[in-house]
């Protein structure tokens, strides 16, 4: 079968709307319950313990290398669709939410049993001082900005990315598209910053 056909055959399977409104409230549950996890891992009165001889450290290049994949697969699964690759599409783009799962539990953990790095910290105490902040000049506001903006991207793409991943999921393509046309970039631009920052940060770890 050819691609063009391929895609027609996927575009005839007739929308299933109960069991979209169904995921959809699920959609929402995940959202609010990563909010919350996000939100508790920042207070440092709330660290686990990890037992002796254990330190998550290794973590942090693992994330970048994982947002790095999903970047790629973001990607390749746009090439594929354009060329009418339905399958391709869709094995690309379920790798990318499974790498992205795989990246939020990690991220969670790690977060919630190590203290945060801090740009231009070089003593790691957690405290910047003024000799610190300028001797980093432009480079802190830059990481800042990058910092910022993906975390900003990241919060607002989740429950999109879920819902996007839905409306295909229950065969209502023409929705799909037109999510999929302003989710994508979110997406990829927060698969992209997100190693830029961790390279940026990595000499203060």
């Amino acid at each position: 079968m050819t691609a063009g056909g391929e895609r027609q055959e996927w575009l005839r399977k007739k929308p299933n709307y109960r069991l979209s409104g169904k995921l959809k409230i699920g959609a929402w549950i995940v959202t609010a319950l990563v909010f919350v996890l996000v939100g508790l891992m920042r207070r440092p009165d709330l660290k686990i313990p990890l037992p002796e001889g254990v330190d998550l450290g290794f973590l942090p290049p693992i994330h970048a290398l994982l947002n790095s994949a999903v970047a790629v697969c973001l990607i390749v699964a746009l090439s594929a669709i354009r060329g009418g690759n339905v399958r391709r599409h869709r094995a690309f783009m379920l790798s990318a939410i499974a790498l992205s799962v795989v990246f939020l539990l990690g991220y969670v953990a790690y977060h919630f049993t190590t203290v945060e790095t801090l740009f231009g910290d070089a003593d790691g105490n957690g405290n910047l001082e003024i000799g610190e902040l300028q001797s980093v000049g432009l480079s802190r506001p830059i990481y800042m900005l990058l910092l910022v903006t993906h975390i900003l991207a990241a919060a607002v793409s989740l429950p999109l990315i879920l819902l996007t991943f839905i409306s295909a999921l229950t065969n209502r393509f023409r929705d799909h598209r037109s999510m999929a046309h302003w989710v994508f970039p979110i997406w990829l631009y927060v698969a992209i910053t997100g190693p830029i920052c961790y390279f940026m940060l990595r000499p203060y770890y």
